[in-house]
């Protein structure tokens, strides 16, 4: 193509050239016409030699380009061989490899089909074995039936109630040998540790209880506080709530109130009334406003004195008041602020034994009864009561734990819990920590005891130990050693659902067997 291009290239040129001589040679005249003539020979002799040479190039350049062409084609044929031949090799090996799975599945269907005849004929053969098996069972169940006088659903009735019974039997002697070993191995730990918590807090013995008697100079006082068709008496029962009982109890006036904040500040306007020697309606309504106002001041003191006698701090106000108004309560005639305080002290000692925070610990025991002083004002238990409040003012979960949980209202969940409900209990359960009329105690002795005779197999009980402790007799032919504890647990349960009782109460199960013979 390149070839031809130049030969053209040349031809045009010398028909240019041509043209171009005639031309001149028609415009200059003959003259010129010899000289264009060489001119364009001369021109036309270049562009021969000029298209020879260029012929002669474009064929060197072909024919590298053929060269070229032809070693690039011979490589690319080696490369697609030599892929086609790898290509025929791994096609070969996965034939090879899909024959020998072939040959391997069909030994492997042979097989299988060998084992599932062999299961099929096992299968008719263990049929015909169950077969015989259940013909077997149903004349034996016959013959045990013809023998024993029972079905086999009443056999199975009284099997079932055996090994019920046998469980049983059996669970209560492991319950048994686990809190045997249980108060083997913490009755010395306890008994330590109680011991060192009570020397080491020294409470006074002698319960301080709130008087609800007025004493007066003379039974003529009487009338004036009476006052004229009874305005005075009146007066005074309207502004602090309290009644007013005046009998022929001598130089004495009796105040009957369920608050006994309320009964304080009564007892106390008496008091100052008697002693100013005024008394009237208008008199008597100055007197409770004043004295009203001394009581809440007088009730934030005891709070901030027992928070500073006991070491604790940064209480809530409303909780400091609540702890003052403890020291007009008394529960069993042992004073609730004092029995907060000696708590307190109690937790703290054994927090310290056990390890645990001493603080939360004495914090807890402080304001762990601080419900009491509102269950006049609101219905609930004193405990909820007190776990609401402290929930509310800012506590936190391990305290208000402890304060809600010390009467089991609620399950523990802390170690303080524990420790808050065993120093209560051993505040109101020491000698002399509480004291209750006769005849409420002589009640509660017989409730003992005839919750005890309630039960099957008691032959008698006794209630011991001040009411402290209650015993059972039973009889050994119709109680075990297993039932014995059981029944041990099912009174103590009773005992806390119905009595209502301070400290704690032990239940002791006493099971004996004699035998007596007369030598002749």
């Amino acid at each position: 193509m390149e070839i031809l291009l130049i030969v053209g290239a040349g031809v045009i040129g010398l028909i240019a050239g041509y043209v171009i001589c005639v031309v001149t040679a028609q415009a200059r005249g003959t003259s010129l016409v010899g000289k264009a003539r060489r001119d364009a020979a001369q021109i036309l002799s270049d562009a021969e030699r000029e298209a020879a040479t260029q012929i002669k190039e474009s064929r060197t350049q072909i024919k590298e380009l053929e060269i070229d062409l032809r070693a690039k084609l011979e490589q690319e044929g080696r490369e697609q061989r030599k892929e086609i031949g790898a290509i025929e090799k791994r096609i070969a090996s996965k034939e090879e490899a899909l024959d020998n799975r072939a040959t391997t599945l069909d030994k492997t269907a042979a097989e299988l089909n060998s084992q599932e005849r062999e299961l099929v004929k096992r299968e008719k053969e263990v049929e015909k074995e169950m077969e015989k098996v259940k013909a077997l069972i149903l004349d034996q169940t016959q013959k045990l039936e013809q023998i024993s006088g029972l079905t086999a659903d009443q056999a199975r009735r009284e099997l079932f109630t055996t090994l019920e019974n046998e469980v049983k039997r059996d669970c209560a002697l492991q319950l048994k040998r686990t809190e045997d070993e249980l108060r083997e191995q913490a009755d010395k730990k306890a008994r330590w540790l109680i011991g060192e918590a009570i020397g080491r807090c020294a409470s006074d013995h002698v319960a301080e209880t709130t008087v609800s008697v007025v004493n007066l100079p003379s039974d003529e006082m009487k009338g004036r506080i009476i006052g004229r068709e009874g305005r005075n008496i009146r007066a005074l029962e309207n502004a602090t709530g309290i009644n007013v009982i005046i009998d022929d109890t001598p130089e004495a006036v009796i105040l009957s109130g369920f608050d006994p904040i309320r009964r304080q500040v009564a007892r106390i306007t008496l008091e100052r009334l008697i002693q100013d020697g005024r008394i009237h309606p208008a008199r008597i309504e100055e007197m409770v406003e004043k004295i009203n106002e001394e009581m809440a001041q007088t009730i934030k003191e005891k709070g901030e004195a027992a928070c500073l006698e006991a070491d604790v701090h940064g209480l809530h106000p409303e909780i400091v008041k609540l702890l003052g108004r403890l020291s007009f309560r008394t529960s069993y005639g042992q004073n609730v602020l004092h029995h907060s305080i000696e708590v307190c002290r109690l937790s703290s000692i054994i927090a310290a034994e056990l390890g645990v925070n001493v603080q939360e610990a004495k914090r807890a025991g402080l304001i762990h009864d601080m419900g009491k002083a509102l269950t006049h004002e609101v219905e609930g238990s004193h405990a909820i009561l007190g776990h609401d409040i402290a929930k509310r003012h800012g506590e936190n979960e391990v305290i208000c734990n402890a304060i809600g949980a010390h009467h089991n209202e609620m399950p523990m969940t802390s170690v303080i819990s524990m420790i808050v409900q065993a120093a209560d209990a051993m505040s109101a359960s020491r000698p002399g920590a509480r004291s209750e009329t006769m005849q409420n105690y002589i009640k509660r002795l017989e409730q003992l005891e005839q919750i005890a005779h309630e039960f099957e197999g008691v032959e008698k009980a006794f209630a011991i130990q001040a009411g402290r402790e209650v015993r059972l007799v039973v009889q050994p032919d119709r109680v075990n050693d297993a039932e014995a504890a059981t029944m041990a647990r099912e009174v103590a349960k009773r005992v806390e659902s119905e009595m209502t009782y301070p400290g704690q109460i032990r239940v002791t199960v006493v099971r004996e067997t004699r035998a007596v013979e007369m030598a002749k």
